[in-house]
Order: C-alpha cells, then structure tokens, then sequence
C-alpha cells in the first residue's frame, strides 16, 4: 500500500476543561473552555495544523463527551476511521491556571475507554501506509492497550514506518513506579526516535527505586542529571538503541543524542508563559513533521522549540497548537 498518511498516533484522549479565570484558586473557577486532550491526539492536532496527513487509534466511550471528542477531532483534519467506541468512559482532564508556577489538573480516567484497545482491534491497520508512528509511554502502563502498543509498533517496524515514542510519565496510572522503567526499556528497541524530559529519561534508564510508590517527579538534581548524559551517551552506541533521543530540559532549551554522533544542544526561547499544559505535545508534533521533512536535526529541534514556545504563550491545549504559517513568523521575528 502506498503512504497515504504521515502519522498515525496511537494512545490516550479526553476532553479537557481549561479554567477562563486566569489566576483563580481552583475552588473559585467559574466557567470553562473545551478542547481535546491526551498527549497522543494532542500530538494528532498538532502535526494536523502543521500539514500532515494524520490519524489516531484510540477508544472513546459510548457517551456524549465521546461524542464531542469524535467531532472536535474530526474538525481538526483527524483521520478516526480508527477510533473506536467502547465500553467504559471517555476520559476527563480539568484544569486549572495559576500562573506563573501552578496549573492544578484533576484526572478523571476510571474504566476509560482509550485503555480498552486490543490487537484485534488493530490486527487489520496497514501501518506501511503511514510515514511514522507515535505511541506513548503512558500506553504501556495498563492491558489490554500495553500489548497493542508492543503490536503496533512491531508492525510498524516489519513494514518500515518509523516509531515514534513520547515517554510521557504520569506517575497515577501505573500501579507500581517500578513498571514504568522495565516496560520502556523493553519497548525502546523497537523505537526509531525517543522524545522524554530529563525526569522521564531518567526514571526510565537509571531509576530502581525499591519503593514501588517512588517516582522521579520535578527537578532532578546536578549529580542526577550529569548520570542521566552519561548513561545516553553509553545507551545510544548500543545496537538495539534508537536512532535518536530528544531530551526536553524547559527554558533551557534540548539536547538530541543520536547514534553516531555528538550531542548537540538547542537553546530555547524566551517567551512570557500563560499555560505550560500541551508545550510537550507541541514540540513533540513539530520535531516529527521537521524529521519527516528530512531537515538536519538542529533546524528541527530549534522548530519544535518554536511550537514549544508559542504554546506557553496561550491559553489552552490542542486549541493552542499553531499552524504553519505561525510557526514560521515567530522564527522570523527571532532571526
């Protein structure tokens, strides 16, 4: 089959509810916006407006928030003809924003639907029609969707589609912190292509913590971040390594390990912040169409910092992912 898409992304969505009142105590919030959430379907919209021919695989409840969902992503150019209804719920993310440190998320994801992904569901998907994939780390922490992650990207691989994963920790939905390390490191072989923070990179090669409850959460210190460098570099003259490792450090911009070759770090962009929630999505839908593209890896990292950096300046999510044209006129303003 010929690649009639560029990306498909696979793994968690919801609706988010963004608070409209700017620096008001949670328990004060008084109305709110709706948009799509879930780093995976927020990488979809992002790299939609971008321009690339995108689809998600991913479960939405049989209630009206899918309901809501399914349209929202339908209007952004989203392929679904790979979301399924399921049982259980589509997923709720409420927000709050208290700039400029404290952006207060309350989950709701009991029995949700997206984690009810089997590899039947996705035994007949051709990924040889898509450019790239994208998974999460976060799609590994629960069964049945833990397996179909493994399936996909396996079919990914055997067909030459490149694999993307985003190793998005979020400590609450693995019942033991120890899982998190030994899932990704027997997904990482079959990974083209690793976008983490330091924190996530981290946690999954170095951290092994006796305590099932711990988990590497904010900064990690200087000696921990000096192990974290040296254990890349090791990593990535591995066999079985990706090609590339992205690793996000905030305002300070990102460091990219690839085989081969010596870190190369881009710097930022200094921007007033609104709303950090979905600069992570942005970055990672811009570094794949950037990759996709062919660019060398530090245009398409200082890119991806753009989105980044535009994101932040926003109010919202995947209502605040930018378009193409806005991408290119930040960068020609900071020439």
């Amino acid at each position: 089959m010929a690649q009639t898409l560029d990306l498909i992304a696979m793994g968690r969505v919801s609706m988010d509810l963004f608070s409209e009142q700017l620096g008001a105590p949670f328990v004060e919030i008084a109305s709110f916006a709706t948009s799509v959430g879930g780093s995976p379907s927020n990488v979809a919209i992002g790299s939609s407006r971008l321009g690339l021919k995108t689809a998600l695989i991913t479960g939405l409840g049989r209630d009206k928030v899918g309901d809501f969902v399914l349209t929202e992503l339908s209007k952004e150019g989203i392929d679904c003809r790979y979301v399924w209804r399921k049982s259980g719920r589509t997923g709720l993310a409420v927000v709050g924003v208290e700039p400029p440190s404290s952006f207060p998320l309350t989950f709701y994801r009991e029995n949700p639907a997206d984690l009810k992904i089997t590899i039947a569901d996705i035994s007949d998907i051709d990924f040889g029609q898509a450019r790239s994939l994208l998974v999460s780390g976060t799609g590994l922490a629960k069964s049945p969707r833990r397996e179909a992650t493994f399936f996909a990207a396996e079919q990914a691989r055997q067909t030459g589609t490149m694999v993307f994963i985003d190793l998005d920790l979020r400590p609450d939905q693995w019942h033991d912190a120890r899982a998190y390390g030994v899932n990704l490191r027997a997904f990482l072989p079959l990974a083209d292509n690793v976008i983490a923070t330091e924190e996530e990179s981290y946690a999954a090669l170095i951290e092994n913590s006796n305590d099932p409850n711990q988990s590497v959460i904010g900064s990690l210190s200087h000696e921990q971040v000096r192990e974290l460098e040296a254990k890349l570099l090791d990593f990535m003259t591995r066999s079985n390594s990706p090609e590339v490792w992205v690793l996000k450090r905030g305002a300070k911009g990102v460091s990219i390990f690839s085989k081969n070759h010596a870190p190369i770090h881009v710097p930022g962009f200094e921007v007033a912040i609104v709303n950090t929630v979905g600069a992570g999505d942005a970055f990672a839908s811009a570094f794949i169409y950037g990759y996709l593209q062919g660019w060398p890896l530090e245009q398409t990292a200082r890119f991806a910092n753009a989105c980044g950096a535009i994101v932040v300046s926003r109010h919202g999510c995947s209502k605040a992912m930018p378009y193409l044209h806005e991408v290119k006129t930040f960068l020609e303003t900071r020439e």
